[in-house]
């Protein structure tokens, strides 16, 4: 399997700053956090709900909603909690937590919904154990991440720019398949939706992922500022994918339902 590395110190901190520019920001996250809840069977009736990486609670009110259950919601970074707390309604609670080590009793939650958060665990398949841990039989874990082929257009151009990792890494869809199958779960399924958001230019794509929190946080980054003459020689790669629509960014989003033997 690929190895991750990921420094979830600095994921933490990312998404803390990101806080208050998230929401303005997250017009796909949303989209691809609905369409995993849609993905939730019709009669499927959770008690004990986690929103685990809530970021500032979007779902977690949304889950609140649909299930008419308080919800938790779980956050690596604290400046996500603080806001989504400021937002929040009454049945809403809020935790600092780990997705590797979750702080659940054992078969304690009927539903653990992470949209767009797994993708930053170094090591997936020990959250995906503590996951199926913290569910009762028959449980959900409902999650989107992202996995390789995301965001290729702007790997390539920076490929001819340097060799320096200037774009989040994510998992090959073989690797995350073998983890789900090891997971310890009665039954999964994965599909792969495809996203092109379309922008006018580059500069609104690197701030929204600025925006977000989302932006370069693997290992062989490069230290310092981005000189100008590598960001004209981003830019002028970059122009090679425009369409008539804008330029292109692809996102591959797997969608996944694991159930946990009733």
């Amino acid at each position: 399997m690929t190895e991750m590395v990921i420094d979830k110190r600095r994921v933490a901190e990312s998404f803390s700053r990101a806080a208050s520019s998230y929401d303005q920001a997250a017009e796909f996250q949303r989209q691809v956090g609905s369409n995993l809840l849609a993905r939730l069977p019709e009669r499927f009736a959770p008690q004990a709900i986690i929103d685990l990486g809530c970021g500032t609670g979007y779902f977690t009110r949304a889950l609140t909603q649909r299930f008419q259950q308080p919800v938790m919601g779980l956050d690596l970074a604290e400046g996500m909690l603080r806001f989504a707390n400021s937002q929040s309604i009454a049945e809403s609670s809020w935790v600092v937590a780990d997705a590797e080590a979750l702080p659940l009793k054992p078969a304690s939650q009927d539903l653990i919904f992470s949209s767009l958060a797994l993708q930053w665990c170094p090591d997936l398949l020990r959250a995906l154990t503590q996951a199926a841990q913290a569910l009762r039989p028959g449980g959900c874990l409902a999650f989107s991440t992202l996995v390789e082929g995301t965001l290729t257009e702007l790997q390539q151009a920076w490929q001819t720019v340097d060799g320096f990792v200037h774009v989040n890494r994510f998992m090959p869809l073989a690797d995350l398949q073998q983890m789900l199958a090891m997971a310890g779960f009665g039954r999964w399924h994965c599909e792969v939706e495809e996203h092109v958001l379309r922008y006018a230019q580059l500069s609104g794509l690197t701030q929204e992922l600025k925006a977000l929190g989302a932006h370069n946080l693997n290992a062989g980054r490069p230290g310092g500022l981005t000189g100008r003459a590598r960001l004209r020689a981003l830019t002028q790669a970059y122009e090679t994918f425009r369409q008539p629509a804008g330029l292109p960014a692809t996102y591959q989003v797997a969608q996944i339902l694991m159930f946990k033997e009733s």
